[in-house]
């Protein structure tokens, strides 16, 4: 049997490809703090990454595949320096923000990383992973899979990005909905379930080298479209300006006060990754309407009027609206 090590393993995507490796026919290990249950019939390894000793229980064996998706370069480097001698390959989970720019559209896996975060520099995401990134392929070399998703979708999603827009529409009903006015805009995502299934088929095949699990790059206008549509929005769309929203405290991307998945001009490369390279190994993307079919019945679920960390609650929105009529 396969012996699969996950560092993580109970988180959103994590969790999903512990499952997976599972469903695959693996013995499935996760090491992980513990503060959420581990996925049905895996081992639980309950581990501080922060100690010096975190690793000590899962050093004395072999493993088929390691996975790991942190975004502390700290973690990693003590556990390829713990695991790399009992790894026979390993998946790294990046990002797309680990390269050094946005700015150029249709980019590929060729583009340049951002420079790697140092010990004792200040925490900042797209060098942490990049850092990362090098510490695996150090330790690992042919051994060792990069995979960098951008945008995850899918029931369950902890950030409230995605599902901001479809949960609003079905909320709003027949009453209006602010939207973000930047005809250019584009968005790239890909469903969680179709990037955990890649992680595993990356470690099945051992496959060397990175790749950008993206989805297809599409219109902004066009993905509001058809979240409005399957939410049944009857209300109108009302456009506003990117200085104006800014002027009234509307952040990018996501958070508190945000219009989620808007980017500012200056980031054309981002929702614009080539995903050639998924495509070409198998990755799969299923249909955007499918991935909001799935979506939406998991916002009704856990409500469509709940706190959110990422998006307008509804009383903003109707004050930035009056302010707008004004």
């Amino acid at each position: 049997m396969t012996d699969v090590l996950i560092l993580g393993g109970t988180g959103w995507l994590s969790g999903r490809i512990a499952r997976r490796w599972q469903d695959a026919g693996a013995a499935v290990t996760v090491l992980a703090r513990g503060a959420r249950d581990a996925p049905s019939g895996t081992r639980l390894v309950v581990a501080d990454r922060d100690r010096d000793d975190a690793y000590a229980a899962v050093a004395d064996r072999e493993w088929a595949e390691v996975v790991d998706i942190s975004s502390s370069a700290a973690h990693v480097r003590a556990a390829t320096a713990a695991l790399a001698e009992r790894t026979r390959h390993g998946t790294y989970v990046s990002s797309v923000s680990a390269y050094a720019t946005d700015d150029t559209a249709g980019a590929d896996e060729s583009a340049p990383l951002a420079a790697a975060a140092q010990p004792g520099d200040p925490y900042d995401y797209r060098r942490e992973k990049a850092a990362a990134e090098q510490t695996v392929r150090a330790a690992l070399g042919h051994r060792a899979a990069v995979v960098r998703p951008g945008l995850i979708a899918g029931p369950g999603d902890p950030t409230d990005r995605f599902g901001y827009w479809v949960a609003r529409f079905a909320a709003a009903a027949d009453e209006p909905v602010l939207i973000p006015d930047v005809p250019g805009a584009r968005v790239q995502a890909i469903d969680v379930d179709d990037l955990a299934d890649f992680v595993v088929e990356v470690g099945q095949a051992r496959f060397t080298g990175a790749v950008n699990a993206v989805g297809d790059s599409l219109p902004l206008e066009a993905v509001l479209a058809a979240a409005r549509s399957i939410a049944g929005h009857t209300g109108a769309l009302v456009p506003a300006s990117a200085p104006w929203l800014a002027s009234r405290g509307v952040g990018y991307w996501a958070g508190e006060r945000s219009l989620p998945l808007w980017l500012p001009d200056d980031m054309p490369g981002f929702a614009t990754r080539s995903n050639a390279a998924y495509r070409l190994l198998g990755g799969r993307l299923r249909p955007l309407e499918d991935v909001l079919q799935r979506v939406l019945a998991d916002e009704r679920e856990r409500g469509l009027d709940r706190f959110r960390s990422a998006g307008l609650t509804r009383a903003d929105e109707r004050e930035i609206l009056d302010a707008l009529a004004e």
